[in-house]
C-alpha cells in the first residue's frame, strides 16, 4: 500500500511532510513510485490513459482541485473511488470572490471601469440591495457558501439545485425556469457535468429579466460565449464578471477581454492550499480505513 503524488512538487512537499507527520506508516512518493504494483492512492490533476495498467492495486484518486470533470468515469473501474478536494480554504475563497463579484455589478464596477478608460466622470443611480435578486446555481459546499457571505447586505436570494434544498433566507428551486426569471444577478457555481454543460445558452440568457448580470465560476463550459456576447450587444444582459472560460487562457484577441461590459479574471477564484489540502486527504484515508464516510466522495451517477 502507497500514496503516489502526480502534481506540482512544491506542494507535494508540503503533502509529503503532512504525511510523515499523520500516517507514517503509508509509504508517500512523488512522481514515480518504485513499484507502481504497491500504489493504492493516486493524487493528482489527470489520469493516464493506461492508468490501470500502471497502477493494477489502484483503490482511490484524489483531485487536486474542486473539480473533478477532468476525469473519464467511463474509462475508470468501478472499484476506483474518486474524492474531490473539500478543504475548508476553497469555500473561504469562494465567499470572498462570488461577493467581490456580486457586489461589483451590483454597484456597476463594469461600467465605472470603462468609464475610467476614457477619463469620464459620470455618476449612476444606486439601487438598494434589498431590491436587488441574486440567485446561485449549484447548492454545494461552494454555493451555500457564497450565499452565507451575500445575507449580510440584504440581497434577496435563490438558489437552484437539481436535488431540493432547504436555506434559511434563501429561497431554493428545482425548476429553472421559476429560478431565472426572478433575478437581477446570477451565479454558476454548478459542477460540470453532461447535463450542465452549455446550460447557459441563449435560451436560458433570454429566459432572464432583461438587464440581469452573470457571475461565472463554475467551469468555461457552462457558458455559451457566443451567446452572452449577443446578449450583452443586444443590451439584454447587463454585464457579466467571468472567473473561467473556454478555452483556458482566453486567447489575447477575444472579444471578452475589451468587452466595456466584462469583468475577466484569470481562473483565480480559489486556488488549494496545500497544507488544508494535505490534511483533507489524509482524513479520507483514515475515514477509509475505519469504514467511516469521505468526504468529497464523488457520486458517479451525478458526476460530482
Amino acid at each position: 500500500m502507497a500514496i503516489l503524488y502526480l502534481s506540482d512538487p512544491q506542494r507535494g512537499a508540503v503533502f509529503a511532510k503532512t504525511f510523515a507527520q499523520a500516517l507514517p506508516d503509508l509509504p508517500f512518493y512523488q512522481s514515480v513510485c518504485p513499484d507502481p504494483a504497491a500504489v493504492t492512492h493516486l493524487i493528482t490533476w489527470t489520469v493516464p490513459d493506461d492508468l490501470m495498467l500502471r497502477f493494477p492495486n489502484l483503490r482511490m484518486i484524489f483531485s487536486v482541485g474542486a473539480g473533478v470533470d477532468q476525469f473519464d468515469f467511463a474509462a475508470l473501474p468501478e472499484q476506483v473511488k474518486v474524492v474531490r478536494m473539500m478543504e475548508p480554504g476553497l469555500a473561504e475563497q469562494m465567499r470572498e470572490y462570488v461577493t467581490m463579484a456580486v457586489l461589483g455589478l451590483h454597484r456597476d464596477l463594469p461600467r465605472y471601469l470603462d468609464q475610467q478608460r476614457t477619463g469620464t466622470w459620470r455618476g449612476h443611480h444606486n439601487v438598494p440591495a434589498a431590491e436587488r435578486r441574486v440567485g446561485v446555481m449549484g447548492l454545494g459546499q461552494l454555493g451555500k457558501a457564497a450565499l452565507g457571505a451575500l445575507k449580510s447586505f440584504g440581497f434577496e436570494l435563490s438558489g437552484w439545485s437539481r436535488s431540493a434544498c432547504q436555506m434559511d433566507g434563501v429561497t431554493c428551486h428545482t425548476d429553472i425556469k421559476a429560478f431565472q426569471s426572478a433575478l437581477d444577478i446570477v451565479v454558476c457555481l454548478l459542477p460540470l457535468t453532461e447535463q450542465t454543460t452549455g446550460i447557459l445558452n441563449a435560451e436560458f440568457l433570454a429566459g432572464l429579466p432583461r438587464g440581469a448580470a452573470i457571475v461565472q465560476v463554475g467551469r468555461g463550459r457552462h457558458l455559451d460565449q457566443d451567446a452572452l456576447l449577443a446578449a450583452l450587444e443586444k443590451g439584454h444582459i447587463s454585464g457579466a464578471w467571468l472567473d473561467v472560460t473556454d478555452p483556458e487562457p482566453l486567447p489575447p484577441e477575444h472579444p471578452l477581454w475589451q468587452h466595456p461590459k466584462v469583468v475577466v479574471t484569470p481562473h483565480i477564484a480559489c486556488q488549494t492550499r496545500p497544507a488544508d489540502a494535505a490534511l483533507h486527504v489524509v482524513g479520507a484515508i483514515k475515514a477509509e480505513r475505519n469504514g467511516g464516510p469521505i468526504n468529497g466522495l464523488v457520486d458517479r451517477g451525478q458526476g460530482y
